[in-house]
């Protein structure tokens, strides 16, 4: 355990960032996997209602820099085109 007062600091920190990152990944998984969830049911308009709102949660996660921008990108561009190829 640290010693010096900005050490502890700095774990109380890190700790509660950690937290908070974990929850807004877990947030954005949830939202991928509920996208997914109507292409598999063949839902057109709910994947696309549920695409938009992996895409807000997706971008402000980029923002935030829980999520690199390519990554981020990527997720988005493999979830629209698994949306648009519902037949």
């Amino acid at each position: 355990m640290a010693n010096i007062k900005s050490a502890k600091k700095r774990i109380l920190v890190t700790k509660t960032r950690a937290a908070r990152n974990q929850a807004e990944k877990s947030a954005v998984k949830t939202s991928i996997k509920k996208v997914e969830a109507a292409i598999a049911a063949g839902d057109k308009e709910a994947a696309k209602s549920a695409l938009i709102a992996a895409t807000s949660k997706i971008d402000k996660a980029e923002s935030k820099g829980i999520f690199h921008k390519n990554n981020a990108a990527r997720k988005v561009s493999r979830l629209s085109k698994a949306v648009n190829s519902i037949q």
